[in-house]
């Protein structure tokens, strides 16, 4: 039985996951939106939130919890500038998934992980 048992380990170290989870999160704060399998995107989703939750407190604090998970400055700039603005009455659920359907190659389960949100205003 697998009570109280939290995470995925992926097939990872803890270095090598916590790198790809940084990763990620970097590329979807840049894009906004990423591709990738179905278990990786539900275990980036809960970071995501945190780091958009952060950027709405917009406290020095805050910035450098978030840059101690994204390193590039320009990206933590956009999340607390662009992207955390736009969350400004929500409580929470930053982020969707949606499936794609199994993967030509080796048959995993693809999704997309976007914020839900849009650049543009529209939801």
């Amino acid at each position: 039985m697998r009570h109280n048992v939290h995470g995925r380990k992926l097939g990872r170290t803890t270095a090598h996951r916590r790198a790809l989870f940084r990763n990620q999160l970097s590329s979807l704060i840049e894009h906004e939106r990423i591709r990738t399998t179905l278990q990786k995107a539900k275990e980036l989703r809960p970071l995501a939130d945190r780091m958009v939750t952060q950027g709405k407190r917009g406290s020095l604090h805050a910035r450098r919890l978030v840059g101690r998970v994204v390193s590039d400055r320009r990206q933590v700039s956009k999340l607390f500038d662009e992207i955390a603005p736009r969350f400004a009455e929500r409580t929470g659920g930053y982020t969707r998934i949606v499936k794609l359907g199994p993967r030509k190659g080796d048959g995993a389960e693809m999704a997309v992980l976007e914020f839900v949100e849009k650049a543009d205003g529209e939801s």
